[in-house]
């Protein structure tokens, strides 16, 4: 419930789409068998996609499809519902996993914690897959919590889920492996369950990047990607935490308490679980980082949440009379921290841009889109908003015309500086000098709308 309410709020102000979810938007439109043909053979979808095919979270886009097929569903909010309603979803289930293990109380300051945590929330309420690897990370926790007391029940769940999990994200493949080295610790040989079944469910997410390999796709984003120089760990916590916040402090230390003596006496599977949930992901990367950068901090949002399960477990280990203080000062450092959100700014304005355009812009009027980022956000937003501006749209490869006396010309800034294209030289060529420029300011994305027009 807190989830959904913290995530309604964020929804209210009803912010564009930015570049990543309406690339989701624009793939998940597609038939199912375009957007199949494009993960197989690593192709755009669009002329203006053509390096950018759906590629490691190609499942994804396929349940997105399936989403935006539900009449009334298709909408960009609804793309952001789906995120936050899969994230409460698996919260419920993280919940419901840990206070199998440490009780009731345990499990529900697990969730609001994690409900609360800015990480988690900014990423709820976008349109990317990250809510359904939430979804599916809670759905293997809870399957080998399962398995641990009753065993074999919970296997096939934690088969399922863990297949889902990498399918999500495959970063979240780490975190499966954690979930293996918890089995194996707690229940030594007769976790060859556990690792067996675990091996089968990281297999489609190993064959999905195999397959961007091949298809030549395997790269694409690694640019994001940071090195952190060995601070990994730090890295992780503060991203998690919102900045070097009061809950940073907090969480790391309960977390430490919670490691030593959560669950009480009989709380080993729950220290256990915690810990590698915690551990094992941030290992992982830190040993790949010596090969390559790794580091996003989103990335490790499933591996972070055994951070959530840790915190609370360690609040409640402490002394009977400061366990409920502790417990609303962990709830309460992490609404702070979230709090800033409420107040955030739009990452992208194309919808701002795309109204403006439909005020001012005269039938015959070229709309060109200069470059990539421009160009989903005027496809997406003259589609949803502008209908009658799709006659005078022109959209990469295709260059401004030099033979129009007006010329409506939307490009991305970079650093204040517009992103050079060849229309700039077509323009002038033409005789057409730059009369006007309006901004568009997104935390994100900075955009520009430029009128071009005879000289003299």
């Amino acid at each position: 419930m807190l989830a959904l309410v913290l995530g309604t709020v964020l929804l209210l102000p009803g912010h564009g789409l930015w570049f990543d979810e309406l690339f989701t938007a624009e793939v998940g439109r597609r038939p199912l068998g375009e957007i199949l043909s494009a993960i197989r053979d690593g192709e755009g979808v669009t002329s203006y996609l053509a390096g950018v095919p759906p590629s490691y979270n190609a499942p994804y886009y396929v349940v997105v499809h399936a989403w935006m097929s539900v009449p009334g569903l298709g909408g960009d909010t609804s793309l952001r519902v789906l995120s936050l309603l899969a994230t409460a979803g698996g919260l419920a289930l993280v919940t419901r996993a840990v206070a199998r293990l440490g009780g009731t109380a345990t499990g529900v300051l697990a969730g609001l914690v994690l409900a609360a945590s800015p990480l988690l929330l900014q990423q709820s309420v976008e349109a990317r897959s990250y809510g359904l690897t939430v979804l599916a990370t809670g759905a293997t926790a809870l399957g080998l919590v399962r398995w641990l007391q009753e065993p074999p029940r919970g296997l096939v769940l934690f088969g399922l889920a863990g297949a889902g999990m990498g399918l999500g994200h495959w970063y979240a493949v780490t975190v499966l492996a954690a979930f293996v080295v918890a089995a194996a610790v707690l229940r030594g040989r007769r976790a060859l369950p556990v690792v067996l079944v675990g091996a089968a469910a990281a297999l489609p997410a190993c064959l999905l990047v195999g397959l961007n390999l091949l298809n030549g796709t395997g790269a694409r984003n690694a640019e994001h990607l940071r090195d952190t120089d060995g601070r990994m760990l730090g890295y992780a916590v503060e991203a998690w935490a919102g900045g070097r916040t009061p809950l940073l402090w907090l969480a790391v230390g309960l977390a430490v308490v919670g490691a030593v003596r959560g669950g009480g006496g009989r709380g080993r599977d729950l220290r256990v679980l915690g810990l590698t949930w915690t551990c094992v992901p941030l290992l992982l990367l830190v040993g790949a980082e010596l090969l390559r950068p790794v580091y996003h901090p989103r990335y490790l949002l499933a591996g972070l949440l055994g951070l959530g399960v840790l915190a609370a477990a360690g609040a409640l280990a402490v002394p009977r009379p400061a366990r409920a203080p502790l417990a609303g000062l962990l709830v309460a450092c992490a609404l702070l921290s979230s709090s800033p959100l409420a107040e955030r700014e739009p990452r992208e304005r194309a919808d701002d841009l795309v109204r403006t355009l439909a005020d001012v812009q005269v039938a015959g009027e070229p709309v060109v889109a200069a470059d990539q980022r421009s160009a989903i956000g005027l496809d997406h937003y003259v589609r949803v908003l502008a209908p009658r501006l799709r006659a005078d749209l022109v959209l990469p490869p295709d260059d401004a015309p030099a033979d129009a006396d007006r010329v409506w010309l939307v490009r991305r800034l970079i650093d204040g500086v517009p992103e050079p294209t060849d229309d700039d030289e077509i323009l002038l060529e033409a005789g057409l000098q730059l009369v006007e420029e309006r901004a568009f300011r997104g935390t994100q994305t900075r955009l520009v709308l430029q009128r071009w027009e005879a000289g003299g």
